[in-house]
């Protein structure tokens, strides 16, 4: 991209500051993400601000690692560098939005903007899989459809491309008309319209009035025939119309099994094969169908192609590999924006310094193969790949000569030549387009566990922790537990997740867990909790800090720090203040004073306490004398020792229940994995955690058949029974069975009946439209385990720590 820069700063707003001004600038690459790998002398870098984060905190890195193009709000936390353009404006993300602009006015190709409630980014993908072969699409990578996410969208607009497929989607009142100006459709779609997503909306009425103003200057706009839609898209544009219902609409179609019946404005009919035949699916099929009628595709082109549709996979998933190898299974797609993506995914969640990426033929969209490989060459020589692993005619002919790459012509050959032991402490990204069938690749690296596995949305966990830093104040720094296995969601994944969203410290129960961290390559602050004699060395050998509880415990870590000839390291100092667990109570603080002021070996990093019931209503005199003999105990120890340390004493609930009282830092537990402790806020938290499994086999038993050990069930009738392959062992409590619990088969509840054993549990689906494989989930979003914990008299944190090892965890990024 290459601009005027007086053009470009009066378009954006923006004052230069300095004098490096130059009459032109040439961009490769915008970017927001001061961590990319891609961050270069060709990079412009808007500096963000956020309830979170502030982009100008990473400016001056950022110049260090070459980067000479970036537009900033605050000047006072810029070091103006000589070599370095800087864009001062009044608000960096709406800069963003106006520099898209500005790049979106240079093309005059046609621009399909797709919003609605659901089905955005697979309609968007599979328009793009429809039209390529007439069309040089560019289109929003993955689910980029946020205020951010859009405009960097629009930044891949080149003169080569001549169709735009562009998502957008909102979440409140006054978004959409900043993202209308930047998108500006030629054509607009409107997929499904339902209820969710709704928080931002007073109705659904409103949420409909503010999504059809991206379609202001919009030719046409394709949707299901709905009163509501037409309400507000008819008197702005001309509406194409589809329905399964009224055959009044511009395209109507009829489901016979697997067959559409089509009828076009009630003359002209052809059918469709449908590769799925799910309502959602349907749907999605028909605005696509829609599409390619009013673009005036013929009947013949539109069925040969509906048919080859293909799942969308909305998210990539980290898994665990063989021989100690971590995966990016992201195996359904090939083009150069999502590998972007990948790649600085891959660069976040790496474990170890290796790392291997598995690419098959690039998707082409009509481009020029050698200008697709040669720009694939250029991004993985900047993410420093180790091993390349190219399959496919294309990746084989225009990567050989490159040092690193090894080349299969195709799938079948990569899998006969290649094992797993060819695989080892290393990193993986598998990303193919769909004819390559790379899934079987990630089934030969998987670690082999069986059919039970607990998924944990990374994303839905990013949300929580910005709900609970919502609450504090900027400068309040935070601390997230990640012990016991991450409540027993995976350790390193998370860390790793936390780190890049630039949590302050990180606390393990003990050393060993902090030490796995560190070898994992996790590098943010870790407080032991529980800090045991005999781990001391270690814990200084990889830098974690303990918790100190008592004088006993002080001096012994002071004579083994002294023995490393420590000077000032950090200590945290546990006060008792009723919860009477570890921590130094009032009458001890004298003794713990003399001891700290004649040693400058440790220095007191913070001094903490912990709330005993901050989650019950009924105890808030108790909470609050907790929080006042804890001030006036650190405020002794601050003014004898004369020292200023992080203080913190609120946990999840006493963030939410006490906020006033958050100190220097807080301590964010079960909150983060999307559990609270009322249903206030639990409304406000997204799921984290889904175990599932599938059922292995189903069977019906006669009348007053008997289940399982002990005989605890009988059968009233013919009974339908399917077993299903989880049990005590992988973590399911065995007071959830005989008839006490359930679980869910395609949204509909199924009683466990009889005990549940180590292994296995049967569950009645007498009433329940099911088969074998069918998928089962033991909890999850519709079933949280708040629900089972309250059943079986236990809490939430047993149910998810008690799940076993042996289950596999996938992690994914929506």
């Amino acid at each position: 991209m290459k601009f005027n820069t007086d053009a470009f700063c009066s378009f954006i707003g923006a004052d230069i500051i300095g004098n490096n001004k130059s009459e032109y600038v040439d961009i490769t690459n915008i970017s927001v993400d001061s961590r990319s790998l891609q961050n270069d002398q060709h990079t412009l870098f808007f500096a963000l601000k956020g309830g979170n984060h502030d982009g100008h905190d990473y400016v001056d890195e950022l110049v260090n690692k070459g980067v000479r193009y970036i537009v900033i709000s605050d000047e006072s936390k810029v070091h103006p560098t000589q070599g370095v353009l800087y864009f001062k404006v009044n608000n960096t993300l709406a800069a963003l939005q106006s520099a898209a602009i500005f790049h979106r006015d240079s093309f005059d190709f046609p621009v399909i903007g797709i919003t609605g409630s659901k089905g955005k980014t697979v309609v968007k993908e599979w328009l793009n899989y429809l039209l390529s072969e007439e069309y040089r699409i560019i289109k929003s990578p993955k689910s980029y459809n946020s205020q951010t996410g859009v405009p960097l969208s629009i930044f891949g607009m080149e003169e080569k491309h001549n169709l735009g497929i562009f998502e957008v989607g909102i979440s409140t009142v006054g978004e959409m008309e900043k993202l209308a100006k930047v998108v500006k459709p030629t054509i607009g779609v409107f997929t499904a319209l339902t209820e969710e997503h709704g928080e931002g909306f007073q109705s659904l009425e409103q949420k409909v009035s503010e999504k059809a103003k991206l379609f202001v200057n919009a030719e046409v706009v394709i949707c299901e025939l709905n009163e509501l839609l037409l309400k507000y898209l008819s008197p702005i544009t001309s509406v194409y119309t589809w329905s399964l219902s009224d055959v009044s609409a511009n395209v109507y179609g009829q489901v016979t099994q697997s067959t559409l019946s089509i009828v076009v404005n009630q003359t002209d009919r052809f059918s469709v094969e449908l590769p799925f035949t799910d309502d959602s699916s349907v749907r999605n099929i028909m605005t696509c169908i829609s599409m390619m009628v009013y673009l005036g595709y013929t009947a013949d082109t539109i069925a040969m192609r509906i048919i080859g549709l293909y799942p969308v996979e909305l998210r990539m998933q980290v898994k665990n590999g063989v021989n100690n190898c971590t995966i990016i299974d992201d195996a359904y797609n090939a083009d150069y924006q999502s590998l972007s993506i990948a790649l600085d995914f891959l660069e976040k969640h790496k474990v170890s310094s290796s790392k291997t990426v598995i690419l098959s033929d690039m998707f082409k969209s009509g481009f020029e193969v050698e200008e697709i490989y040669s720009q694939l060459k250029e991004l993985l020589a900047t993410h420093h790949i180790t091993r390349i692993i190219g399959i496919g005619e294309h990746i084989s002919k225009y990567l050989v000569g490159v040092s690193n790459a090894y080349l299969y012509k195709d799938t079948e050959e990569f899998l006969q030549k290649v094992s797993v032991e060819d695989f080892t402490d290393e990193n993986i990204l598998v990303k193919g387009a769909r004819g390559f069938r790379f899934d079987r690749i990630v089934t030969m690296l998987e670690k082999k566990t069986h059919e039970t596995v607990l998924e944990v949305n990374l994303t839905a966990m990013c949300h929580n922790l910005n709900f609970y830093r919502s609450k504090l104040k900027p400068e309040t720094k935070i601390m997230v537990m990640v012990k016991a296995f991450g409540y027993g969601n995976g350790s390193y994944e998370i860390a790793k997740l936390l780190a890049h969203e630039n949590v302050d410290y990180l606390g393990v129960a003990f050393a060993d867990e902090g030490i796995e961290l560190r070898k994992a390559g996790v590098n943010t602050k870790i407080i032991v909790m529980n800090p045991e004699i005999n781990a001391f060395s270690a814990m200084i050998a990889y830098d974690l800090e303990p918790e100190v509880y008592s004088v006993r415990e002080l001096n012994a870590f002071l004579k083994v720090a002294r023995e490393r000839n420590c000077y000032e390291y950090p200590i945290h100092i546990k006060l008792d203040t009723g919860m009477h667990r570890h921590g130094f109570l009032t009458g001890d603080l004298d003794e713990l004073i003399e001891v700290l002021r004649h040693t400058n070996v440790v220095e007191v990093k913070s001094i903490f306490s912990h709330l005993s019931s901050s989650d019950m209503p009924e105890y808030t005199d108790f909470t609050l004398g907790q929080i006042d003999m804890f001030t006036q105990n650190s405020d002794k120890l601050m003014q004898e020792l004369d020292i200023n340390p992080i203080r913190h004493i609120l946990n999840t609930s006493g963030i939410f229940h006490f906020t006033a009282y958050q100190f220097d830092m807080v301590r964010l537990g079960i909150g983060l994995y999307g559990v609270g402790n009322d249903k206030e806020e639990m409304q406000q938290l997204a799921n984290v955690s889904t175990l599932k499994t599938r059922i292995m086999q189903i069977k019906e038993i006669n009348d007053a058949d008997s289940i399982g050990y002990g005989r605890r069930f009988r059968s009233q009738g013919r009974t339908r029974i399917a077993t299903v392959p989880i049990g005590y062992a992988d973590g399911v409590h065995r007071s959830w069975g005989a008839g006490v619990g359930y679980v869910l088969v395609n949204g509909q509840k199924a009683e466990i009946t009889g005990s549940i054993c180590m292994d296995m549990l049967m569950i009645n689906v007498t009433n329940i439209n099911c088969e074998e494989n069918d998928e089962v989930i033991i909890f999850g979003k519709d079933l949280p385990v708040t629900i089972i914990a309250e059943k079986i008299n236990t809490i939430p944190y047993e149910i998810l720590t008690s799940i076993a090892l042996r289950v596999k965890r996938i992690f994914f990024v929506e």
